[in-house]
Order: C-alpha cells, then sequence, then structure tokens
C-alpha cells in the first residue's frame, strides 16, 4: 500500500466529524439570519438563502451516507447493520422536518414558527450526529473505501 492511500483510509473519521461541524455551523447561520429579522417582517433574502443552502447540503450529506457510507461499512462490519438502520431512520425523520421547514420558508412563515422548525431540526440533527460519531468514528479510521468525500459526506 502506498503511503497516499493509508492517509486516505484513515482520513474517513476526520471527514466524517468535519462535515458535521460545517453544518452544525450552516444551521447556526441561518438561526442569526432569522434572529436578525424583524419578529413581524416575513422571511429575509439572507434567511431564504440560507435555509436553502443549509436543507441542500444537510440533505446531500444524509443521501451520500446512505448511498455509500452505510453499505460499505455493513460490508466490513455486518455487526453494525442496526446501528446503521437507526441512523438511516434518522435520515428518513430529518428529510421530513427539512420539507416541513422548506414549505414555511416558501410560504414566508412567521420568524417564530420557522425558529420552531429550525429548533426541532436542531436538536434532531445533534442527537444524530452524536449518536454517528459514537457508532461509526472507530470504524471509520480503518475503512476501506476508495470514494470522492464530497459525494460520501455530502458538498460541504
Amino acid at each position: 500500500m502506498r503511503e497516499g492511500d493509508k492517509s486516505r483510509l484513515v482520513a474517513w473519521h476526520r471527514e466524517l466529524r468535519d462535515v458535521h461541524d460545517r453544518l452544525r455551523d450552516a444551521l447556526t447561520v441561518t438561526r442569526q439570519a432569522l434572529a436578525a429579522g424583524k419578529p413581524a417582517e416575513p422571511a429575509t433574502r439572507d434567511l431564504l438563502l440560507f435555509c436553502h443552502g443549509f436543507c441542500a447540503a444537510l440533505t446531500a450529506h444524509h443521501e451520500g451516507e446512505d448511498r455509500e457510507l452505510f453499505p460499505a461499512i455493513a460490508g466490513q462490519h455486518p455487526e453494525l447493520r442496526e446501528a446503521l438502520h437507526y441512523l438511516r431512520q434518522d435520515h428518513s425523520m430529518m428529510a421530513h422536518l427539512l420539507a416541513g421547514l422548506q414549505a414555511a420558508v416558501t410560504r414566508a412563515a412567521p420568524p417564530a414558527e420557522l425558529d420552531r422548525h429550525l429548533e426541532g431540526l436542531a436538536a434532531i440533527m445533534e442527537s444524530h450526529f452524536r449518536y454517528e460519531e459514537r457508532q461509526l468514528l472507530a470504524v471509520l479510521k480503518a475503512l476501506e473505501l476508495d470514494a470522492d468525500p464530497s459525494a460520501v459526506l455530502g458538498p460541504l
């Protein structure tokens, strides 16, 4: 094995943590854009942009995990199939919450309603990320997966 190949194998755990941190930051920026608006005003253009970007990034992250990362882990670590099943269920739940947020943004829901959507999504997302990191970081250190990190973990 070439040295570059070895470092690529070891990097998956760092890639996952880095993407999770960037998604957390994107959610924070989105919530700050909402807080910067006036309580009675509809969503600002910044909020629309941040919500769309955050929703697209989180969706791409989960789709990449479901499509490439989780099958690779299941193939190399069948003992993790139940944990991967729970993580996929979380992805489905977050997709539903993201659809609700996007619908609320599209119809210019009041800021308090948008904040409730973001708060619920933040709680589920953080719980999911922590569980995923507890379950997967150790196996990701040695995962054999020859793929582009942005295709596997999303473009962030």
